[in-house]
């Protein structure tokens, strides 16, 4: 193909059969999904130009939820309209959805085995060096200045020492991004990255002349009534059949809340929503939430898909009268509705006004401080994942507006601290990779239980 040719415009089939490739291959967390998405699309078909690329990752990362599958939606919807979107966004979504239904279910029945355990405490290690090595990722892109230190030890200190919620967290750090930015706009600044792309001069089916739909009241109005329709709708279905006090009406409201803070990715709110899963629904226990954590690492698609292994297990235990396999599906089901349909709201209902929002300082200053938090929330789900993998019991303890959690030392886990060891050495020095290191780390619990 000539360089400075314009690409044959893809037809639908041919889109599809390249976004159920990259729902298929999209391992690596959003760094290695948008990665492939942009070898994809910008330098290997030229479906789309790199300042579009970029142009569309920046709007994506001002939005909760899983940057890359909106990313994915976005450049769909430019390529075939709203059915290039859906397209898109649930293809690259399903894949990982289907894995993540399988592991689940084999997890519900066989937890208890003594090899499967074994299993799971040696990914639990593994885990904790993935989210220490998420933490470093997202701190050498968001902390660029003192405001930014400051920005992520508040959040730190907020979660950690004093329980504060993270919605609040995301939305002071927001605010204050956003009133610093009109002040002082050197401050912070935000925005998307990406490997670089073609030769300057290539032409690409969506460039910069490509133009898109106008955004209108009434346009804006059908898809907040479509959308927002698809979204409340299982709740609807619900209420009127069991009425409000149940596991699925809890279920919907805790991940939709979710679906609205998720700024940062999963790393951002995994704490919270162990927290509450454990302390406040009793869906699961706390070494639980690691082994979903270590589950979705495994498979392809957003992170984030954690959210369905929690809704499968919540749903599996309650079960709401049914045979517990069904109720897992039906949780995870709706856990996952709730968590991705959003995500299709936020694209289309916002990507006509992409090019205010890019140009809107004060919005990229929110952006930024709340990518900064983020980096104290990501350290204090580091935190909370070593007390609970090295320790057997975790305790708290309270002195007036502060609540700590605090290991009882006589239960360190030496086992544990060894195997966490282990999955350090292979992510940082011998550069295996997140899924290299999660067998890696799985094989070593195996073999110390045969040996121990």
């Amino acid at each position: 193909m000539n360089e400075n040719s314009t690409p044959e415009h893809p037809s639908f089939t041919q889109a599809l059969l390249v976004w159920i490739k990259i729902g298929v291959l999209s391992f690596g967390g959003p760094a290695g999904q948008i990665g492939l998405m942009h070898k994809e699309l910008v330098e290997d078909r030229r479906w789309i130009s790199e300042a579009r690329f970029l142009h569309a990752l920046n709007y994506c990362m001002l939005l909760p939820g899983p940057e890359a599958q909106q990313l994915a939606t976005y450049v769909g919807w430019l390529l075939h309209g709203w059915r290039g979107g859906v397209a898109a966004g649930v293809l690259f979504v399903m894949p990982g959805f289907i894995v993540i239904l399988a592991l689940a279910t084999g997890y519900a029945l066989f937890q208890q085995l003594d090899w499967v355990a074994s299993i799971f405490f040696g990914l639990k290690a593994a885990v904790l060096a993935v989210v220490i090595e998420a933490l470093l990722r997202v701190a050498r892109r968001a902390l660029k200045n003192g405001l930014s230190y400051g920005l992520a030890a508040g959040a730190f200190v907020a979660l950690f020492f004093f329980a504060v919620p993270f919605p609040a967290v995301v939305l002071v750090a927001g605010l204050v991004g956003y009133g610093v930015a009109r002040q002082r706009p050197d401050l912070l600044s935000g925005g998307g990255h990406a490997p670089s792309g073609p030769a300057q001069g290539a032409r690409a089916v969506i460039d910069d002349a490509t133009v898109q739909v106008s955004p209108s009241w009434g346009r804006a109005l059908a898809v907040v009534g479509v959308w927002g329709g698809l979204w409340i709708a299982p709740l609807l279905l619900v209420v009127a059949i069991r009425g409000w006090d149940n596991t699925l009406t809890d279920i919907f409201v805790f991940f939709s809340q979710m679906a609205v803070v998720t700024f940062g990715g999963a790393y951002a709110v995994l704490a919270y929503v162990a927290s509450e899963a454990v302390d406040t629904f009793g869906w699961m226990q706390a070494g639980e939430m690691l082994d979903g954590l270590a589950l979705a690492e495994t498979t392809p698609g957003p992170l984030v898909l954690v959210l369905s292994f929690v809704g499968y297990i919540a749903g599996f235990r309650q079960s709401f009268g049914l045979d517990p396999l069904w109720g897992g599906l039906l949780g995870a089901s709706l856990a996952t509705w709730v968590t991705f349909v959003p995500c299709f709201l936020w694209i289309f209902l916002g990507a006509p006004y992409i090019e205010r929002l890019r140009s809107n300082v004060a919005l990229a200053g929110a952006l930024a401080a709340i990518t900064a938090a983020v980096v104290g929330v990501i350290f204090n789900l580091a935190l909370w994942f070593a007390l609970h993998v090295i320790f057997n019991e975790v305790g708290r303890v309270k002195a007036g507006p502060i609540s700590v959690a605090w290991p009882v030392w006589v239960t360190l886990d030496w086992a544990a601290v060894v195997l966490t060891v282990l999955a350090t050495v292979s992510l940082f020095l011998m550069h295996w990779g997140v899924l290299r290191t999660l067998a890696l780390s799985a094989l070593a619990g195996l073999l110390l239980q045969w040996l121990v």
